[in-house]
């Protein structure tokens, strides 16, 4: 139905844009509105209450009108037990910067106690209220939800969020209450409506995207270098500017209860997160915007990755969180790898960073609780980085920083090294510097010989970013040996940094590249008219 930016926002701050709170008590469909607005299964949905613990933000449209919508956990007012307890006080803040607020109930239960405690509570709020009476399937549904009425707010909505029936209503009438837009909107809407008549005017041949072009000295030799579709080129030039624009994406990954919700709490000040010692608090991946400098950044806070075996057995709220925070580390830049400096750096710590790799995101590796390790000295750092590196050699490659979120030692030079390393995945070599380092690496130590034959590398392009990506044309590709990779792999860190990034190297043969026919080849067929006479006059002599 609406379908949800690719960005995630937080409190409003200025020009930002107008939020929608959805409240209402436990199991009353909150989180299936949530998805069923942003048109995806952000957060996750089980027919179970006390799913949904933290506040999820997604960007949604309609009609138009972009706004904020925030799920929260369900309000209760004596909550039994520690988490819970922070999760009121998390649907409490939803509700106090919302300028919209969404109740939600449920027709088929009816008008509980549960539902007259939480209207009591939302009667103390200042924004406008809208009820959307759920799970009204029906005719017969929606006339037993007339019951809500009673609540006195005129703006009450029978809708199904599991099905789409009503919600467009009930969208129309969000709309409405929403505050006037502001001129950053303005400014926003009229941008966005020149860009896509830009794109318009492109897609039909008037236009064409702008590109840079290509200085001399970084191009290649005509004989080596391969065919390009022009088309293809400004297209990939346009979409990487683009992406160049998008602010940096920061996931928190890890094990269950090393501080992942503490450190994202510790960077923002506030806290954002639900944080406790019992493993497993955090379910969803949270999506938090933090001003950075003259940019902004975005934080995600996951839940915590088990081992397969305890996921596969376990309830399915935290086989969705697991499913929920790979997909966070698969839109994120940069992934920060938290570990337990008391508990060290575990198997299943190598697993997580080996998911990010094999994604090819950038990786810092924070050691958190540094503050409870006993018996310091001026060598405990340099020992324990040495021996991660023992551990887990894939990762020499990213930087290591101790921190201690509970009293906020050092937890800024965690998102400095990320920054760092986002701008690192973005990277580009000219393709003249990389073919003198190729020529230098391979004049310095050649490729060893498999099988008797040695490979020899011609010529070598960077041919994507985030992560960089080179491919290297080569006489025999397949038998470059694995130690020569990572040799080239190591003169380009050299060379050129990218620091905290995988480096991805791929070899191509290069009889298997279309190159252009040279215009000395198209000149050469009058040199072929000897031969022909030379063949004639033989033929004459054996006709004698």
């Amino acid at each position: 139905m609406v379908a949800e930016s690719s960005r995630a926002t937080t409190t409003r701050l200025g020009g930002a844009l107008p939020v929608v709170a959805i409240v209402g008590r436990p199991n009353v469909g909150k989180s299936t509105l949530f998805n069923r607005i942003l048109g995806s299964r952000k957060a996750i949905v089980e027919d179970r209450a006390r799913t949904t613990r933290d506040r999820l933000y997604g960007d949604a449209e309609w009609n138009g009108r972009r706004f904020v919508i925030v799920d929260t956990g369900g309000l209760e007012t004596d909550p039994d037990d520690p988490i819970e307890a922070r999760v009121q006080e998390q649907a409490r803040l939803a509700i106090g910067e919302a300028d919209v607020i969404l109740f939600v109930v449920d027709a088929a239960a009816g008008l509980t106690p549960a539902d007259d405690e939480a209207a009591t509570l939302l009667r103390r709020a200042s924004s406008p209220i809208i009820v959307a009476v759920n799970k009204a399937d029906n005719d017969k549904r929606e006339l037993e939800g007339a019951e809500f009425h009673a609540f006195g707010w005129d703006e009450t909505y029978a809708i199904s969020a599991a099905h789409g029936r009503g919600t467009g209503d009930l969208l129309d009438a969000i709309v409405w209450a929403l505050p006037p837009e502001t001129d950053e909107e303005l400014a926003r809407k009229a941008r966005e409506s020149q860009a896509d008549e830009w794109a318009d005017e492109v897609a039909a041949g008037r236009l064409e995207p702008f590109v840079v072009d290509q200085p001399e000295d970084e191009q290649l030799d005509e004989e080596d270098a391969p065919t390009l579709d022009a088309e293809t080129a400004r297209w990939d030039a346009a979409m990487a500017a683009e992406a160049d624009t998008r602010p940096a994406s920061i996931a928190f990954l890890g094990r269950p209860n090393v501080g992942k919700s503490s450190l994202l709490n510790a960077l923002l000040g506030e806290d954002r997160a639900i944080v406790s010692d019992i493993p497993g608090t955090t379910r969803d991946a949270i999506d938090t915007r933090l001003a950075w400098g003259r940019t902004e950044v975005i934080l995600i806070d996951t839940a915590g990755i088990r081992r397969r075996g305890k996921v596969a057995s376990g309830p399915a709220a935290e086989r969705y969180s697991t499913l929920r925070a790979l997909s966070a580390l698969s839109r994120a830049d940069v992934a920060v790898i938290v570990i337990d400096a008391v508990e060290g750096l575990t198997a299943q710590d190598a697993h997580v960073a080996g998911y990010a790799v094999e994604e090819g995101k950038g990786v810092v590796i924070a050691v958190n609780k540094w503050d409870l390790v006993a018996e310091k000295t001026d060598r405990t750092f340099d020992q324990y980085t040495e021996w991660i590196r023992n551990e887990v050699p894939f990762l020499d490659f990213a930087p290591i920083v101790s921190i201690s979120a509970k009293t906020g030692q050092r937890v800024g030079r965690v998102l400095e090294a990320a920054v760092d390393i986002w701008a690192e995945r973005r990277r580009r070599i000219p393709t003249g510097e990389l073919n003198r380092l190729l020529m230098n690496a391979t004049e310095r130590t050649p490729p060893p010989p498999v099988r008797g034959r040695r490979p020899k590398l011609f010529y070598a392009t960077q041919a994507a970013v985030a992560p960089p990506t080179f491919v290297f044309f080569a006489s025999d590709a397949s038998t470059v040996h694995f130690s020569y990779r990572r040799y080239l792999e190591n003169r380009l860190r050299e060379a050129f940094g990218f620091d905290g990034t995988p480096i991805r190297l791929v070899f191509r043969d290069r009889s298997s590249v279309k190159l252009p026919r040279r215009k000395k080849a198209a000149a050469a067929s009058p040199s072929r008219k000897p031969a022909t006479r030379r063949s004639t006059t033989a033929k004459a002599k054996r006709a004698r």
